[in-house]
């Protein structure tokens, strides 16, 4: 298996050997901030899912039209600005957490040692790239998902390395968005591969922690995102090393090798 940075693109399967091997070799410096960041959604998301079982027990069961209409008028206005918040507060703290392991990720493959001080550190310098960029990405996604779902997942392809790319080449959020996309190019397959393995296996993770945690109710979802926390930083580690295989794609003078 190659040490340091790639001079070759790496296969999905070198990627995923290579990350966990990263992960369990530093798994303090990674899953630290994960595990901060991994409570406060559990938290969050346990608040407003005891609010949306409280609602529903509140419902007028034999009210009339009215009554049911002035309910759910009612749910919504505390129920949407508390989802947004809840959400925007989420996306700025995955923001800087991401920043946190991508550099990292990055200083441990390019110097063999990392600090999370020094991550942090940078992490502020770059804050407000980062936040703009993950906002606008998600807006973007979002959006795309609306739209048939398909044009969602092509735009999640697309700026799948704008974190690393703000975060290793120091650049802008419009810069990062392009880059991105020249990084991925004639590699979406291989992009959504590694997204969807990556995933499942998160996913997996915290849906066992939930069943686990089934007894607590609503606050079961804190337990998930803790178990989650042990998994969740290969999300980021996976990225880093996927970019500099993109990187090592994009500096070859031969024709590129198979996607897989």
């Amino acid at each position: 298996m190659p040490t340091g940075k790639p001079d070759y693109e790496l296969s999905l399967g070198e990627i995923l050997n290579l990350t966990f091997n990263l992960y369990a070799k530093n798994f303090i410096v990674f899953f630290l901030p994960i595990l901060i960041m991994m409570v406060l959604s559990g938290f969050l998301n346990a608040i407003v899912i005891s609010f949306v079982n409280k609602a529903i027990s509140n419902i007028p069961r034999y009210g009339t039209p009215p009554q049911v209409l002035n309910w759910f008028f009612s749910f919504l206005q505390t129920f949407i600005p508390m989802a947004l918040g809840v959400t925007l507060i989420l996306w700025v703290v995955s923001a800087v957490v991401q920043g946190i392991c991508v550099k990292c990720a990055a200083d441990l493959i390019e110097k063999g040692t990392a600090s999370l001080e020094e991550a942090a550190n940078f992490t502020i310098y770059k804050i407000f790239t980062l936040i703009i960029a993950v906002i606008l990405t998600n807006l973007l996604i979002a959006f795309g998902c609306l739209a048939l779902i398909v044009p969602g997942i092509i735009l999640a392809i697309i700026f799948y390395l704008v974190i690393p790319v703000i975060v290793i080449e120091d650049t802008g959020v419009l810069d990062s968005l392009s880059r991105s996309s020249r990084l991925v190019s004639n590699r979406w397959l291989k992009t959504f591969a590694l997204a969807l393995i990556v995933g499942l296996i998160t996913a997996t993770v915290s849906f066992i922690g939930n069943l686990i945690g089934s007894p607590l109710g609503a606050f079961s979802v804190i337990v998930g995102s803790i178990m989650a926390a042990f998994i969740q930083p290969i999300i980021p580690i996976s990225t880093t090393i996927y970019y500099y295989a993109m990187l090592a794609k994009e500096k070859m003078k031969l024709p590129p090798p198979p996607p897989f």
